[in-house]
Protein backbone atom coordinates (compact mmCIF):
# COMPACT_ATOMS: atom_id res chain seq x y z
CA UNK A 1 0.00 0.00 0.00
CA UNK A 2 1.42 3.75 -0.66
CA UNK A 3 2.76 5.42 2.34
CA UNK A 4 1.13 7.94 4.18
CA UNK A 5 1.74 11.79 2.28
CA UNK A 6 1.05 15.32 3.56
CA UNK A 7 -1.64 17.24 0.88
CA UNK A 8 1.66 18.98 -0.10
CA UNK A 9 3.41 15.63 -0.84
CA UNK A 10 0.28 14.10 -2.63
CA UNK A 11 -0.10 17.37 -4.87
CA UNK A 12 3.82 17.05 -5.79
CA UNK A 13 3.51 13.51 -6.75
CA UNK A 14 0.46 14.13 -9.36
CA UNK A 15 2.35 16.74 -10.95
CA UNK A 16 5.65 15.07 -11.25
CA UNK A 17 3.83 11.91 -12.86
CA UNK A 18 1.85 14.43 -15.12
CA UNK A 19 5.45 15.48 -15.61
CA UNK A 20 6.50 11.86 -16.73
CA UNK A 21 3.46 11.58 -18.70
CA UNK A 22 3.80 14.44 -20.43
CA UNK A 23 7.53 13.25 -20.91
CA UNK A 24 6.81 10.36 -22.17
CA UNK A 25 8.96 8.47 -19.38
CA UNK A 26 6.11 7.14 -17.02
CA UNK A 27 7.30 4.92 -14.43
CA UNK A 28 4.24 2.43 -13.26
CA UNK A 29 3.28 -0.48 -14.77
CA UNK A 30 -0.73 -0.27 -14.30
CA UNK A 31 -0.48 -3.99 -14.26
CA UNK A 32 2.69 -4.68 -11.95
CA UNK A 33 2.68 -7.01 -8.81
CA UNK A 34 2.01 -4.56 -6.36
CA UNK A 35 -2.03 -5.14 -7.17
CA UNK A 36 -2.06 -8.55 -4.90
CA UNK A 37 -1.14 -6.31 -2.30
CA UNK A 38 -4.28 -4.15 -2.47
CA UNK A 39 -6.70 -6.85 -2.34
CA UNK A 40 -6.43 -6.36 1.39
CA UNK A 41 -7.51 -2.89 1.43
CA UNK A 42 -6.36 0.78 -0.04
CA UNK A 43 -4.69 4.32 0.86
CA UNK A 44 -4.79 6.12 -1.15
CA UNK A 45 -2.93 9.60 -0.80
CA UNK A 46 -5.31 11.12 -4.03
CA UNK A 47 -8.65 11.94 -4.82
CA UNK A 48 -9.63 12.79 -8.28
CA UNK A 49 -13.32 13.98 -9.20
CA UNK A 50 -12.77 14.17 -12.96
CA UNK A 51 -14.67 13.68 -16.19
CA UNK A 52 -15.93 10.18 -17.57
CA UNK A 53 -14.20 10.92 -20.94
CA UNK A 54 -12.46 8.39 -22.21
CA UNK A 55 -9.28 10.32 -23.27
CA UNK A 56 -8.37 11.26 -19.73
CA UNK A 57 -7.53 8.25 -17.74
CA UNK A 58 -6.64 9.81 -14.38
CA UNK A 59 -4.14 7.40 -13.41
CA UNK A 60 -2.51 7.18 -16.22
CA UNK A 61 -2.44 11.08 -16.83
CA UNK A 62 -0.63 11.11 -13.29
CA UNK A 63 1.28 8.21 -13.72
CA UNK A 64 0.22 6.62 -10.65
CA UNK A 65 0.18 3.14 -9.12
CA UNK A 66 -2.97 1.32 -8.57
CA UNK A 67 -4.54 2.33 -4.59
CA UNK A 68 -2.52 5.45 -5.19
CA UNK A 69 -5.52 7.45 -6.14
CA UNK A 70 -9.23 7.30 -5.34
CA UNK A 71 -11.36 8.10 -8.54
CA UNK A 72 -14.07 9.52 -8.99
CA UNK A 73 -15.66 10.23 -12.21
CA UNK A 74 -18.55 12.13 -13.80
CA UNK A 75 -19.35 13.79 -17.57
CA UNK A 76 -18.44 17.16 -16.79
CA UNK A 77 -16.53 16.87 -13.38
CA UNK A 78 -19.47 18.64 -11.09
CA UNK A 79 -20.29 17.82 -7.71
CA UNK A 80 -23.79 15.95 -6.93
CA UNK A 81 -24.72 14.17 -3.60
CA UNK A 82 -23.05 10.51 -4.58
CA UNK A 83 -20.17 12.31 -5.79
CA UNK A 84 -20.04 14.28 -3.01
CA UNK A 85 -20.35 10.99 -0.98
CA UNK A 86 -17.80 9.20 -2.74
CA UNK A 87 -15.54 12.38 -2.02
CA UNK A 88 -16.29 12.05 1.92
CA UNK A 89 -15.70 8.16 1.74
CA UNK A 90 -12.03 9.15 0.76
CA UNK A 91 -11.67 11.95 3.25
CA UNK A 92 -13.08 10.18 6.11
CA UNK A 93 -12.59 6.33 6.09
CA UNK A 94 -9.53 5.89 3.19
CA UNK A 95 -7.67 9.23 5.04
CA UNK A 96 -6.48 10.42 1.22
CA UNK A 97 -5.01 13.54 2.22
CA UNK A 98 -5.31 15.53 -1.74
CA UNK A 99 -8.79 16.40 -3.49
CA UNK A 100 -8.38 17.13 -6.88
CA UNK A 101 -11.01 18.76 -9.39
CA UNK A 102 -10.09 17.93 -12.85
CA UNK A 103 -11.73 19.50 -16.08
CA UNK A 104 -10.00 19.09 -19.27
CA UNK A 105 -10.49 20.62 -22.72
CA UNK A 106 -12.99 20.30 -25.26
CA UNK A 107 -15.36 18.79 -22.54
CA UNK A 108 -18.13 17.61 -24.00
CA UNK A 109 -20.62 17.93 -21.54
CA UNK A 110 -19.12 22.22 -20.96
CA UNK A 111 -19.52 22.65 -24.51
CA UNK A 112 -23.20 21.58 -23.95
CA UNK A 113 -23.97 24.00 -21.36
CA UNK A 114 -22.50 26.63 -23.38
CA UNK A 115 -24.58 25.55 -26.24
CA UNK A 116 -27.69 25.52 -23.73
CA UNK A 117 -26.37 29.46 -22.22
CA UNK A 118 -26.30 30.60 -25.92
CA UNK A 119 -29.32 29.33 -27.70
CA UNK A 120 -31.27 27.47 -25.53
CA UNK A 121 -29.73 23.67 -27.45
CA UNK A 122 -31.20 21.10 -25.05
CA UNK A 123 -30.30 17.57 -24.69
CA UNK A 124 -32.50 14.11 -24.02
CA UNK A 125 -33.19 12.03 -21.39
CA UNK A 126 -30.85 12.40 -18.24
CA UNK A 127 -27.90 14.03 -20.43
CA UNK A 128 -29.69 17.01 -19.69
CA UNK A 129 -29.69 16.76 -15.64
CA UNK A 130 -25.70 16.97 -16.44
CA UNK A 131 -26.07 20.58 -18.60
CA UNK A 132 -28.42 21.83 -15.76
CA UNK A 133 -25.80 20.76 -13.12
CA UNK A 134 -22.59 22.81 -15.40
CA UNK A 135 -25.22 25.87 -16.17
CA UNK A 136 -24.38 28.03 -13.75
CA UNK A 137 -20.64 28.00 -15.10
CA UNK A 138 -21.40 28.54 -18.30
CA UNK A 139 -23.76 31.79 -17.52
CA UNK A 140 -21.42 33.08 -15.10
CA UNK A 141 -18.42 33.11 -18.06
CA UNK A 142 -20.87 34.64 -21.01
CA UNK A 143 -19.39 37.91 -21.11
CA UNK A 144 -15.98 37.10 -19.64
CA UNK A 145 -13.22 38.05 -23.01
CA UNK A 146 -11.51 34.70 -24.40
CA UNK A 147 -13.37 31.44 -25.03
CA UNK A 148 -16.63 30.91 -23.57
CA UNK A 149 -16.12 27.15 -23.63
CA UNK A 150 -12.39 27.57 -21.94
CA UNK A 151 -13.43 29.83 -19.19
CA UNK A 152 -16.96 28.03 -18.50
CA UNK A 153 -14.48 25.02 -17.91
CA UNK A 154 -12.20 26.51 -15.50
CA UNK A 155 -15.21 28.07 -13.84
CA UNK A 156 -17.24 24.68 -13.44
CA UNK A 157 -13.70 23.16 -11.90
CA UNK A 158 -13.46 25.99 -9.53
CA UNK A 159 -16.92 26.27 -8.64
CA UNK A 160 -16.70 22.12 -7.50
CA UNK A 161 -13.57 22.71 -5.48
CA UNK A 162 -15.45 25.76 -3.60
CA UNK A 163 -18.64 23.78 -3.09
CA UNK A 164 -16.74 20.75 -1.52
CA UNK A 165 -16.38 22.64 1.86
CA UNK A 166 -19.70 24.61 1.78
CA UNK A 167 -21.77 21.39 1.22
CA UNK A 168 -19.64 19.03 3.20
CA UNK A 169 -19.07 19.64 6.89
CA UNK A 170 -16.26 15.97 6.55
CA UNK A 171 -14.69 18.02 3.96
CA UNK A 172 -14.76 21.16 5.57
CA UNK A 173 -13.61 19.73 8.69
CA UNK A 174 -10.50 17.82 7.19
CA UNK A 175 -9.69 20.85 5.19
CA UNK A 176 -9.96 23.09 8.54
CA UNK A 177 -7.98 20.43 10.59
CA UNK A 178 -4.85 20.56 8.01
CA UNK A 179 -5.92 16.97 6.95
CA UNK A 180 -6.53 17.58 3.24
CA UNK A 181 -6.51 20.45 0.77
CA UNK A 182 -8.45 20.72 -2.51
CA UNK A 183 -7.01 21.71 -5.86
CA UNK A 184 -8.35 22.71 -9.41
CA UNK A 185 -6.74 21.66 -12.54
CA UNK A 186 -7.65 21.60 -16.52
CA UNK A 187 -5.77 18.83 -18.30
CA UNK A 188 -4.89 19.67 -22.11
CA UNK A 189 -5.83 17.15 -24.29
CA UNK A 190 -3.47 18.15 -26.99
CA UNK A 191 -0.21 18.16 -24.72
CA UNK A 192 -1.07 15.55 -22.03
CA UNK A 193 -0.62 18.51 -19.28
CA UNK A 194 -2.18 19.62 -16.26
CA UNK A 195 -2.37 23.01 -15.27
CA UNK A 196 -3.66 23.47 -11.17
CA UNK A 197 -4.77 26.37 -9.99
Amino acid sequence: MPTALTPAEALESLKAGNARFVAGTQRTDPFDAGVLELASGQSPHAIVLGCSDSRVPIETIFDQAPGNVFVVRVAGNFLNDDVLGSIEFGVAVLKARLIVVLGHTNCGAVTAAVAHARDGTTQPGYIARLVTAIAPAAEATRDLPGDWIVNATAENVRRAVQAMSVFSAIVAGAISGGDVEVAGGIYELHTGRVSFF
